[in-house]
This record gives structure tokens, sequence and C-alpha cells, in this order.
């Protein structure tokens, strides 16, 4: 039906009116003459003093020149491989010049660019706005400590390259505060801290943590260089780490240049945070590494058995990662998308090394990885995503992945299956250029020309597929091309599965419990069934996924059931590991009694096979190859 002509002209209104607003027409670029230079920087303090409920206030002077500007917040921050720049935590935000407001409008395109109008004779911007510190799954301050990520406390100027913008940051910090940082020039008054004149790509590769209770443990040096271990904690007892641990943690360095033959830091900062209340993450940095661990992380075996790989993942990353990098992950700001293909190297390659290197160190035994790498094989060979998904699509998907909810993870597949995939895979080529060279060649082999000699300071090398592929024929001669299109491009329904046999182990099943799956479980209060009835439920008794094609599926439960009884009993962990045990010697299937939307059901679930681990075991009359792997390399 034909509209009225006035309500036509209505309507047209607005869309003329948003016509007059500035509009980014054209794609974020790194053109632009940098205007806060060296000599001239842009001055950022931070006000942290009321962080310990959530708040901070960040003020800037921004060099200008008159008439139209545009400052930006950084949008893709690298480690985090995708947009995940916090915009909702900026408020009250504010921008005067000689002490006059100045109106400034967000874009309506790019809602990361502000624009504003500059008045003749003005050469600089004061702007400030509050920082919102937490937000829920993110919180990244509590009564007793602090993270800082500097990209979440700034705007620079649009269009410029992050190394041609240079900051004079500071930092005051609540009163007794100590704080850690790889910032170079820290000058201490009181409690603000005013660092070096630094390029803005090193300020936000540059964390920092602070907190009332600490320790500042020094792991290495030789020379000017050296490595920090600069850990903060909600709790004052939990930093009474072992001496024994400290000692393990001590191999860091000492491994990692035996690995990689070279170093490409001056400083390095593995800053830690010890928090329940601060989500478990590891970001990397050139030259630090934002770890965050649950509170007993330096104090009970059994987490650093699970996640003992924090610090040496992060770690590997300043060679891996941050010195080589894929060529289109890296951008010249933090406004131009970053390509995310080639994390199978980025992060697959190094989630193999981070836990090379923790075996290694001894921060985990090295005679225990067998069981690790059957763990983590069982849980790709029983994915059911992977018979339709090829690798590739989450590592060019990653941007969303990794921030991707909602049910059947396992059939979506997920941002972690190029990280414990690509340590199979990355494992594989370890093998397969042991066995090719009769063991005078390893992946360190290719890891020294990929990353080695000469030492340098913190500078980016990018690569390519076909650099990665050159530099392993080198190293040993083989069709690379095609074992990465087989593995990464291609549909791949089992994981790679030949370094087993070729290291000299299989794959086995039994009722045996495996020590990680079973510290696993115990961190994060998951009852594991997946390789039986195909469940997984969490520590409120809901079922989190179902696996396609198990009995739990075949049955018709779902995630975000609630479990209620199991054969009639109330559940709770040990009576459905009783009525597994039983199930063996059964015929009657497993009744589970669910609440749903206020709805009760039973399902009959049809697994009588008892309990189900994987494990490696020995192929008789042939070497160990992952006991020569994961022994200590460093002199």
């Amino acid at each position: 039906m034909k509209r009225p002509a006035v309500l036509i002209c209505l309507s047209i209104l607005p869309l003329w009116l948003a016509a007059l607003q500035p509009v980014r027409a054209d794609a974020p670029n790194a053109g632009a003459i940098a205007l806060a230079t060296k000599s001239n920087p842009e001055i950022l303090v931070v006000d942290a003093r009321d962080a310990g409920r959530g708040l901070m206030t960040a003020d800037m002077r921004i060099p200008v020149k008159p008439g139209p500007f545009t400052f930006v917040y950084p949008k893709w921050v690298p480690g985090e491989h995708g947009p995940t720049g916090p915009l909702s935590d900026i408020s009250q935000l504010k921008v005067s010049a000689d002490g006059q407001a100045l109106a400034w409008r967000r874009d309506q395109v790019d809602m990361y660019a502000f624009h504003v109008d500059v008045p003749k004779g003005v050469s600089d911007l004061k702007v400030q706005f509050t920082v919102l510190v937490n937000a829920r799954g993110d919180v990244m301050s509590t009564p007793n400590l602090l993270i800082l990520n500097w990209n979440r406390a700034l705007f620079y100027q649009d269009d410029t390259n992050a190394s041609r913008v240079y900051f004079k940051p500071s930092i005051i910090l609540p009163a007794g505060w100590s704080y850690g940082t790889a910032l170079p020039g820290a000058r201490q008054t009181g409690e603000r801290v005013d660092f070096a004149e630094v390029p803005l790509n090193m300020l936000v590769d540059s964390p920092l943590d602070a907190g009332i209770y600490y320790r500042h443990i020094e792991l290495w040096h030789r020379g000017d260089a050296h490595q920090m271990l600069d850990i903060f904690a909600d709790k004052p007892q939990d930093l009474d780490i072992p001496a024994s641990l400290v000692a393990e943690y001590r191999h860091m360095a000492p491994e990692a240049l035996a690995l990689y033959g070279a170093r490409h830091w001056n400083v390095y900062h593995s800053l830690l945070t010890l928090s329940n209340a601060i989500g478990f993450q590891g970001i990397e940095h050139h030259q630090s590494s934002d770890d965050r661990a649950p509170d007993n992380f330096m104090t009970e075996p059994e987490v650093q058995l699970v996640s003992g790989d924090l610090l040496t993942h992060e770690f590997s990353h300043s060679w891996n990662g941050k010195y080589r990098r894929p060529f289109d992950l890296w951008q010249p700001n933090f406004q131009m998308p970053e390509h995310t293909e080639l994390l199978w190297v980025y992060e697959g390659m190094n989630q193999y090394l981070g836990d090379l290197l923790s075996f290694r160190c001894g921060i985990r035994k090295p005679a225990e990885y067998p069981q690790y790498l059957a763990m983590i094989y069982s849980n790709m060979a029983n994915e059911p995503g992977r018979l339709t998904e090829p690798l590739i699509d989450t590592t060019t998907a990653a941007p969303y992945l990794y921030e991707a909810r909602g049910s059947y993870p396992e059939t979506r597949r997920t941002a972690g299956d190029f990280y414990t995939e690509g340590e199979l895979m990355w494992l594989d080529v370890d093998t397969i250029i042991r066995e090719k060279t009769h063991g005078k060649k390893s992946l360190d082999t290719f890891l020294h020309l990929y990353a080695g000699p000469p030492d340098t300071g913190p500078i980016t090398k990018t690569y390519t597929r076909a650099d990665i592929e050159k530099l392993l024929n080198e190293v040993a001669p083989y069709d690379w091309h095609a074992f990465f299109q087989k593995h990464v491009y291609e549909v791949a329904p089992q994981p790679p599965t030949r370094e087993l046999a070729r290291a000299g182990w299989r794959l086995v099943y039994t009722g045996k419990p495996n020590i990680f799956m079973q510290a696993r479980d115990k961190q994060f209060h998951i009852d594991d069934q997946w390789l039986t009835y195909g469940i997984k439920i969490n520590k409120q008794a809901e079922i989190m996924d179902v696996r396609q094609g198990s009995p739990a599926w075949d049955a018709g439960l779902a995630p975000g059931m609630k479990l209620k009884a199991v054969d009639g009993q109330s559940y709770t962990k040990k009576v459905l590991s009783y009525v597994l045990e039983q199930s063996q010697h059964s015929t009657q299937a497993t009744a589970f009694l669910v609440e749903q939307d206020g709805w009760y059901h039973t399902y009959q679930v049809n697994y009588r096979g008892g309990p189900r681990y994987p494990h490696l075991v020995r192929i008789p009359g042939t070497p160990d190859m992952l006991a020569r792997i994961m022994a200590p390399h460093a002199a």
C-alpha cells in the first residue's frame, strides 16, 4: 500500500540530519602523521586509587592541531585475537581545551571513533574518562589487586601507526601497593609511578599488575637481561610458595633458550595474579605475560598438574607470536582487523611448546606426559564437530569463537580446538623430523631457524605458511604442504594419530583413572562422563554438553537439564560413579531423572561399559621418543 506523502517526508528527515554528522567513510588505516611524538608525547595518567571498588580514571593530554580531529579507543587487542576492546567500560567522557569544555560525537558507523572540532590556537586536548574496571566474566580488580591493560585506559589519534605514536604513561596506586611491569624508566614518588616515553604499541604490549600482597622473584639473569616472576595475591597465605616449585620455574629461561637458541627480549616479567574472583587467563606480551590463576595455583600441586603450562605457554609466545608473527595477524594499529588463519602456528604450535617447557622445567614430571597426551588425544578424537568442520575454520573464525557461548560447543567446535589439536599436530611434526633424521634433528632444530640467533630486543618478524613449510624442509625434506593441507585445511575425521606409534606408544581405554583428568575435574568441579554416558556435568548438577551419537544423546538428554537422580538416588558425583561401576554388571539402562524449566523427566541411558579413561602404553621393542622429547634440554 502506498504511504501518505507527509509520512514519507517525515521519514526522510532523520536521514538528512544524520548526513550532516561526521561518518567514517573509509576503513581504518595507518597513514596519518602522528602528532604525539617522542619529544611531544601524549601524556596519560591513570588514577587507580579506587581500583579496589572497580573504578579508575584516565587523564590524557593529546597533541592536536586545529580543525576536525578524531581519536579512537583500541578495538583489536593483540593476544586476544579479536575486536575485544571493552568499549562499554568507557564512562563519563569529557573533552576540553584551554579550560573550556568541547562537544564530542561518537562516530555513527565506527563506534570506537570519537570526533571533536579543535578551536584555532589549540595544540592539545585534555581528555578524561572513568574506566569501569570490572564486568561479569571480565573482572580485572579486587580490593587487594589490579590488572591494568593500558589499552583499556587510553585514546589515540585516528589512522596513525602505533609504533610512531608516543605516550608518557603514569599510574597512581593505592597506598602500600607494589607493582610489576616491563615498562622502562620507572620513577616512583609517593604512590605515583612515572614511566619513560614509549611508542603506543609498546605501551599496549606492557601490562601492569599491582597489589597489596606481593612477591617479586628474580628467576634468571644474564648480563643486563633478566626474568622476573611478579606475583600479586588476594590473600597473603597464597604467597607461601614451596621453594621447590620456585626452583622449577627458575628453569623457564634456560629451557626456553635451549629450545629457541636465542632471546628477543631485554627484560621479561611473568605477571601473575592469584584470585578466585578473577577468571583463569593467560595473555602474551613481548617482554611480559598477563597470567591469572586461582588463589591456590602456587600452593596446590594438583592445580600445577592441570595448569602448569600457564606461565610457560605465555613465555614461549615471546618467541612464537611476538617475535615471529603471522603476516596478516600483525597490523600497524589497533583499529585494523587482524586475520587469524595462521593461529594453528601461533597458538597451535605454542600449545605444544608451552606444555613441552612445563615438562622440561619439571613443573610437571616428564614421565607423566603420556597420560597428558592420552587425555588431549581422546578429547579431540571424541569431538563430533570435527566430522564436518576443518581446523582452519576454527582459526579463521577465532575472533568470534573466542567469544562464543551457547549449547553443544563440541558440535560447533571452539577456539580451543586449534590449541589442543595444534599440540597433536606439532608433536607429529616433531616425531616425523626425528624419524627422518634418525634422531639427529627435531622441532628444536626448526625453532632455532624460526626464532633463533642472534639475540635482539623486542622486534617482530612476520611469516607466511610457505615460510613455515620452507624452514621445515630445510630441517627434514618432506611434503609438509600436503601434511598441513590434510590436518588443517581439510575435514579430518581423526586428529593426527601416527605420532603415537612413531613415538613408541599406543592408545588404550581402561577403567583406571587418568591422573590429569582426575585433577582437572576436581579443579573445575566437573563430572566428566564424556567417554561413558556422553555428558559433562557442572558443580550445579547441570548438564553442560551432550556428545552427538552417545548413549545420552540417543536417550534425549540435552544441555541445560539439571540432574536430580540416578537410578532412584539423589545425584552426586559419588553416586553416579557407583552407578557407572555397576553398569558393567547390569542388563538395565541407567535412569536419569532431570528437571528442565520446571518439568521433570526420566531418561533411560543405555550404557553398560563401566568407567573409561584414556592411557598410553608402550609398544614393546620400540624406542621411547616421548621420554627424549620431554627430558630437560638446558645444559
